[in-house]
């Protein structure tokens, strides 16, 4: 039994289960996608507990149940194509990658950029395209994509995200303010899209260089 196991698994009832995450698909997600792979060495030890951690260059790897409330709310299916804005330490990305067709993950830090590479494909991941660039641009030579997750508040949601999204397809995001943000889950229709808030989170800002 891997040393930390039990950690994982009090991770997973304790901080999902019992907050009404249901999906089984990504419950057995965040089951095969280990944490602690992802912290730094510092962090190892707290790697499942319940708050964000620190992954240099004033960026965080999520609270595992924020990261839960998004994936649920974008329904994820077998055969979705998923943008991913912001791959930082890369954990996120891993834990779509065992549930959907592929995952396109952009990040503007070059060397989480690297980290995240190295990780993912250590672990055997061949549905991971990753890209050193611009989020707010979104990745268009994949587009269109079922649905859009953007792991760092935004002022405004980007036009260029909506229009790589496919009719019917939804996309989450934090919009706000440096401090507090609100989450929305957004979903592009013929001619609008509709915005549901999931609430207050608290998210590094996008990087827009």
């Amino acid at each position: 039994m891997d040393s930390f196991d039990s950690a994982l698994e009090r991770m997973i009832q304790e901080q999902l289960i019992a907050r009404n995450i249901r999906d089984r698909n990504l419950l057995t997600a965040f089951c095969q996608v280990k944490r602690h792979l992802f912290v730094g060495k510092e962090d190892v030890l707290v790697a499942y507990e319940d708050y964000p951690l620190s992954i240099g260059h004033n960026q965080t790897i999520s609270q595992p149940y924020c990261i839960a409330i998004m994936l649920e709310s974008l329904n994820l299916e077998e055969d979705d194509r998923v943008l991913e804005v912001g791959t930082g330490s890369g954990y996120q990305t891993g834990i779509m990658a065992s549930i959907v067709k592929k995952v396109f993950s952009i990040e503007i830090i070059e060397q989480l950029h690297k980290k995240a590479m190295n990780i993912l494909q250590g672990l055997g991941f061949t549905n991971i395209g990753l890209l050193w660039g611009n989020g707010y641009k979104g990745w268009e030579d994949e587009a269109p994509y079922d649905k859009i997750i953007v792991s760092c508040a935004s002022p405004y949601v980007p036009d260029k995200l909506i229009a790589q999204l496919k009719v019917g397809g939804k996309m989450v995001i934090p919009v706000g303010g440096s401090h507090f943000q609100e989450l929305y889950l957004i979903t592009k229709l013929n001619d609008r899209i509709s915005k549901v808030s999931l609430g207050t989170v608290r998210f590094v800002p996008m990087v827009d260089k």
